[in-house]
């Protein structure tokens, strides 16, 4: 989990994020869970999955086995909110960006700031 003593800028939460994104892209599942506090990987991926698929996909039921499909998904766009406590990231997969996007909120802690999500928003 990454910490800041001082508070992050947006461009540090940015760089976070998109390596949280290749970690999840490549599909190292236990370092994404590692990466934030708040960790809802299962439903991250559930979420990114039926936004990527139909019902009738050749792959249905099996994409929990099989990660590959991760490494189609690209970043798209940063949205912050107006303040810099929260950002949404668009996700594309080949030209088309999902109905799906991850958010992220930036909190104090005792210790500093970390980033904990991400949520899914339809």
């Amino acid at each position: 989990m990454t910490t800041w003593t001082e508070q992050p800028t947006p461009g540090d939460i940015e760089a976070v994020v998109r390596h949280y994104f290749h970690l999840l892209r490549t599909g190292r599942i236990p370092d994404v869970e590692q990466f934030v506090d708040d960790h809802p990987t299962r439903h991250v991926l559930t979420a990114l999955w039926t936004a990527t698929h139909t019902d009738d996909s050749p792959t249905a039921g099996r994409w929990g086995q099989d990660l590959s499909w991760l490494g189609e998904l690209h970043l798209a766009a940063f949205r912050w909110g107006h303040t810099t406590s929260h950002v949404s990231i668009e996700i594309t997969h080949g030209a088309r960006t999902l109905d799906v996007a991850l958010g992220f909120w930036i909190k104090p802690t005792g210790t500093g700031w970390t980033l904990t999500g991400p949520a899914t928003y339809w």
